[in-house]
């Protein structure tokens, strides 16, 4: 009887430790493309804001060109007020520019043309 409890311990301890296992695993080896971190533009803008409108236009059309090379996120004030209040946003639309490990390494208030857009990219050698 003894036996058989802690044979039965063993099997719950080591269904739960590949559980918590599979869950923490790189992406790839759950059969998804392992990515290798990338640089990031996060775009931080207001909903009905015109100009910010005009922002994601243009990372709509950066995006369909360059997206392979560098993530770009949407920060939006309503439901990422915490990510707003972490990189001290205070004025949209802001363009925080982060490098492959995530350190900022530029910030611009106002607006990007796409060719401006790529211009500061690859002077801040991001592309």
């Amino acid at each position: 009887m003894k036996l058989t409890n802690n044979l039965w311990l063993r099997l719950i301890c080591l269904v739960l430790s590949c559980l918590i296992l599979w869950q923490t695993l790189p992406a790839w080896a759950q059969g998804q493309a392992l990515q290798k971190p990338r640089p990031t533009i996060l775009e931080f803008s207001r909903e009905r804001c015109p100009m910010c409108e005009y922002m994601e236009d243009v990372l709509v059309q950066f995006k369909a060109k360059y997206g392979d090379q560098i993530e770009v996120r949407l920060v939006h004030i309503e439901p990422d007020e915490n990510l707003f209040k972490q990189y001290k946003v205070a004025f949209v639309p802001t363009q925080v520019f982060l490098d492959a490990s995530g350190k900022e390494v530029f910030r611009h208030t106002g607006l990007y043309t796409l060719q401006e857009l790529v211009r500061k990219l690859k002077e801040l050698k991001l592309m």
